[in-house]
């Protein structure tokens, strides 16, 4: 098949060579030029949610920080505690602007008592990496690895089982959002249990160098296949996750798309009081998730009504390979946003009936097992 030629400004992912060998759509995203699907987006999905899939996320940003986060200024650029987490511990946060617009979600990693890792998403990255040099105090050890840093995401039920034949059993002390350091061919590499499917998984972090061997390793396993991009965006909005870009970015606050969870008002962090401020004046609109009543599947900035009245908009929507109907986020005027509430979405000729659900729509996710 045919494969786009890069732009000038695109970044090539360190495995291009190896996902045209396998006859790879590619697309870019993210600035960057990724497979998309290799034998169709439902496939992959649900081989996914039944074995094992391999994901390229080599897009993904790496930022190392070294330092106390309360004496260099990280501990105020986060919307999580820096200081009691765990050395092999992860956890996701926001960056804030001043306004409590998120400028970023990131995950965060305490490698070392005073080293970290933050994993930011691809668009972002170069922003990112400046406004965290912006508020960090001077002289504060800072890095930007992402072009020396592959990553690679193993998620499905059987992930645990393929990684045991490759690592034998040291891995399989690692709990949920935990890490660890491996050796593995003939270099320390970074594993840790997460992911953006909702089921087990792994990630891998190591060089550029050994990427296209550790891939090419795993995809022996007959229990493996390759996952593009267009899987991935279904799996995760199966499970209610959601995209930078698409469902939040600086014109909404963790607070309208109900991750709440992941701020902790206890600290100080850049935006803390316009947060407060605007969760006082109650949000204008809030993020829920939506099942069709049919397979027909909503798309981005399709509107949503309540009878006549416009309400709110799609982020994202798609075809639930899973569950065989349309599911969808978008953001409703408040007094919409209760489970039960009958909707409809629309854009020119399509109209589709819906109802407000709470995520994740698929529930069977083995992320947790």
């Amino acid at each position: 098949m045919e494969h786009p030629i890069p732009e000038v400004n695109l970044k090539n992912t360190p495995l291009l060579d190896e996902h045209k060998r396998l006859g790879a759509k590619l697309a870019p995203f993210g600035g960057w030029l990724m497979p998309i699907q290799y034998s169709g987006i439902i496939s992959e999905h649900l081989w996914c949610r039944s074995s094992a899939a391999l994901f390229d996320i080599c897009h993904m940003g790496e930022i190392k920080i070294h330092g106390d986060p309360e004496e260099n200024g990280m501990e105020n650029i986060l919307t999580v505690s820096l200081h009691r987490m765990k050395v092999g511990s992860c956890h996701y946060a926001f960056m804030l602007d001043e306004h409590g617009g998120i400028i970023d979600d990131v995950v965060i990693y305490r490698l070392k008592d005073w080293d970290w890792m933050l994993v930011v998403n691809a668009s972002t990255a170069e922003g990112d990496y400046a406004h965290i040099k912006k508020h960090l105090f001077f002289g504060t050890k800072l890095e930007n690895v992402s072009n020396k840093t592959a990553k690679l995401d193993l998620q499905g039920p059987l992930s645990r089982e393929v990684l045991k034949v490759i690592l034998g059993e040291d891995f399989r002390k690692l709990g949920y959002y935990t890490f660890g350091k491996f050796k593995l061919l003939g270099e320390e590499a970074i594993i840790s249990r997460t992911g953006y499917t909702g089921e087990l998984g792994f990630e891998f972090y190591l060089s550029n160098q050994k990427v296209a061997e550790l891939w090419n390793l795993l995809l022996k396993d007959p229990r493996v296949k390759p996952g593009g991009l267009g899987a991935r965006d279904t799996l995760r909005l199966e499970v209610g996750y959601p995209l930078y870009g698409q469902d939040i970015d600086r014109n909404f606050t963790p607070i309208q798309a109900g991750l709440g969870s992941f701020v902790d008002l206890n600290k100080n962090f850049i935006g803390k009081t316009a947060l407060l401020d605007r969760r006082a004046k109650a949000q204008s609109k809030k993020l829920v998730c939506f099942i069709t009543e049919s397979r027909r599947s909503p798309r981005h900035n399709y509107k949503i009504y309540s009878g006549d009245k416009e309400i709110g908009f799609v982020t994202s929507g798609s075809f639930s390979p899973s569950l065989s109907c349309g599911i969808g986020m978008g953001y409703v005027d408040q007094e919409y946003e209760e489970e039960g509430t009958k909707i409809t979405v629309k854009d020119a000729a399509v109209e589709i009936e819906a109802i407000i659900t709470k995520k994740p729509f698929y529930k069977k996710g083995t992320a947790r097992s």
